[in-house]
């Protein structure tokens, strides 16, 4: 009888997960940071193998955490914030529950902050329009 590590399991888990809302993350990850980081895309591959899948918080919940997350730290968050909004949006979220997160975040974040966000959100929901 054959078991599947943890490890492993999490890699597969985490792979469907990121083929499905951000394709070619892994790969485009290694060739980006590969040469000073090897295995950093596999390992982020595998981290979300080990935390989108705990059947506490369905995916959209996780996402709009983490927009909201993104969206509190500031501007400089802005690269990571549009692969999550199109990660949101495939997985079903619409643009008002996208703006409204990020509106939330506010009064945490501050203005600047939301508004850097709203406009990193409104570039993926415009990307979106030119390609459908």
């Amino acid at each position: 009888m054959t078991t599947v590590s943890p490890v492993s399991d999490a890699y597969a888990k985490g792979k469907a997960f990121t083929e499905a809302t951000n394709p070619g993350m892994e790969d485009a990850l290694s060739n980006r940071y590969g040469a000073v980081l090897p295995g950093l895309a596999r390992d982020l591959v595998e981290l979300n193998g080990r935390i989108y899948p705990r059947g506490v918080l369905d995916n959209k919940t996780r996402e709009l955490l983490t927009i909201s997350a993104l969206t509190a730290l500031g501007g400089q968050t802005k690269p990571q914030l549009k692969i999550h909004v199109a990660a949101a949006r495939k997985l079903g979220l619409s643009q008002q529950e996208i703006s409204e997160a990020i509106y939330q975040m506010s009064l945490y974040g501050g203005m600047p902050a939301m508004f850097n966000a709203l406009n990193a959100a409104m570039e993926v929901f415009a990307a979106e329009e030119e390609t459908s």
